[in-house]
């Protein structure tokens, strides 16, 4: 065994240190030996120091073996999962999921909550009356079992380790530290034991990494440590410069998927939706056409497969009947101030001034008001006119102030000096 303060002295001076140094690290976060004190120092030397690829792989193992394993593929071959590094208007997790089920790939997600600007799927989906998201090994099998789809909060079995861990980052501004990213998601993703993995890892303004360097090398740490670690893994760079679909808001958001899952969504989130899709099936080695998950969409069999999904997990039969998700009842529609192109959205901004209006949380513990939302009209580069509605607010009461904040988010450029919009994926990582 290392003392802590050698382990420490060695990180701090740069060098690497063994898979048995950093499983006595990951050991003394989740038995309570190592204070947070050190825990912190060990935090902010890898993020300063950094972790190489076989430090990070062994953070990662240590972090999923702090906890259960649930090693869900052996039972369920070609089980698939998706992770998003989470944007504003992102519900991917929503209609993806589904959509697999639907065409026989099953699907299991641990779903969060929300963070920072980004709203979270469990929040989400909590909008929707009766639902029960807890989720242990036996109730992910059953709910498999009986429609193909498992998405819900996993108990605190699932690595108790990076629950210490992440909240001394986020106290010791060590929370965009790359290594240490990948070691809180993986040890979290790879614990259900699904055979495929395919990650969205957004860049741009709205995005937590906004330039594409960044999120190509985190993309690129996630692949190759869930590769080493036996999971079939790939990445989708993706834009985050704009609200991704039409809708911002947890109500607004399930509204958005079941109509994309019945063939009637949104341009943007149907073709990420496929992208994904198609891109897990090949990794679980069950590729599906685009025309096979268009039809799955066109044909509403992807809309009732979430339903079933939702019955099981405890909707209450009156949604079911007529799934109402009301919006926030005092409208202000976001309107250009002169002609041109719109040319710029402050997406982080917008997603920030949703929590303030009560979209999400700007405490622990507050609560989350499924109606606050926002409807986006308009896309980059797209032409508008004088007095032309971009957005809308749904707010639970009249804010003046808050509302000129929203009008701020938009920025309507000269035709031909505006930048062109950027493609929705900019690049495959395998």
């Amino acid at each position: 065994m290392t003392l802590p303060y050698r382990i420490l002295e060695r990180k701090r001076s740069g060098e690497p240190l063994s898979p048995e140094e950093i499983g006595e690290v990951v050991a003394g976060a989740t038995d309570g030996s190592w204070s947070d004190a050190q825990l912190a120092a060990f935090l902010m030397a890898a993020a300063i120091r950094g972790l190489d690829g076989e430090e990070t792989r062994a953070l990662t193992l240590a972090m999923l073996g702090s906890g259960e394993r649930w090693n869900l593929a052996a039972e369920i071959p070609q089980l698939c999962d998706k992770h998003s590094t989470g944007g504003v208007g992102d519900k991917l997790s929503l209609t993806l999921g589904p959509l697999l089920a639907s065409c026989g790939l099953p699907v299991v997600m641990l779903v969060g909550r929300a963070l920072g600007h980004t709203g979270g799927t469990a929040d989400k989906l909590e909008s929707i009356p009766g639902i029960g998201l807890e989720l242990d090994r036996g109730r992910c099998l059953t709910l498999l079992a009986r429609s193909g789809l498992a998405i819900g909060v996993a108990t605190q079995g699932i690595a108790p380790a990076d629950r210490r861990l992440y909240a001394l980052r986020d106290a010791t501004a060590t929370i965009d530290s790359l290594p240490l990213i990948t070691g809180s998601i993986l040890s979290k993703k790879l614990a259900t034991g699904a055979a495929a993995l395919v990650f969205d890892v957004k860049t741009g303004n709205g995005a937590f990494l906004r330039e594409p360097a960044e999120a190509r090398q985190l993309a690129r740490l996630l692949v190759d440590t869930a590769r080493a670690l036996g999971t079939a893994s790939s990445a989708l760079l993706t834009d985050m410069s704009q609200p991704l679909g039409d809708w911002v808001g947890h109500a607004a958001e399930v509204r958005e998927a079941l109509a994309c899952l019945a063939g009637e969504g949104p341009a943007e989130t149907t073709e990420l939706t496929l992208d994904l899709a198609e891109e897990v099936a090949r990794l679980a080695g069950s590729p599906r056409s685009r025309a096979e998950l268009e039809a799955a969409l066109a044909s509403g069999r992807a809309r009732e497969r979430f339903f079933e999904w939702a019955e099981l997990s405890g909707a209450t039969p009156a949604w079911l009947a007529d799934p109402q998700l009301p919006l926030a009842p005092a409208e202000r529609p976001i309107l250009a101030p002169r002609s041109g192109v719109l040319a710029g959205v402050d997406t982080r901004q917008l997603g920030l001034l949703l929590i303030a209006a009560g979209a999400g949380r700007s405490r622990p513990g507050a609560a989350i008001d499924p109606g606050v939302s926002l409807q986006y009209k308009s896309r980059l580069g797209r032409p508008v006119a004088a007095g032309e509605e971009l957005a809308r607010l749904y707010l639970r009461r009249e804010d003046a102030a808050l509302a000129a904040k929203f009008d701020a988010c938009f920025t309507v450029g000269d035709e031909g000096a505006a930048p062109a919009a950027p493609a929705l994926v900019l690049e495959r990582v395998a």
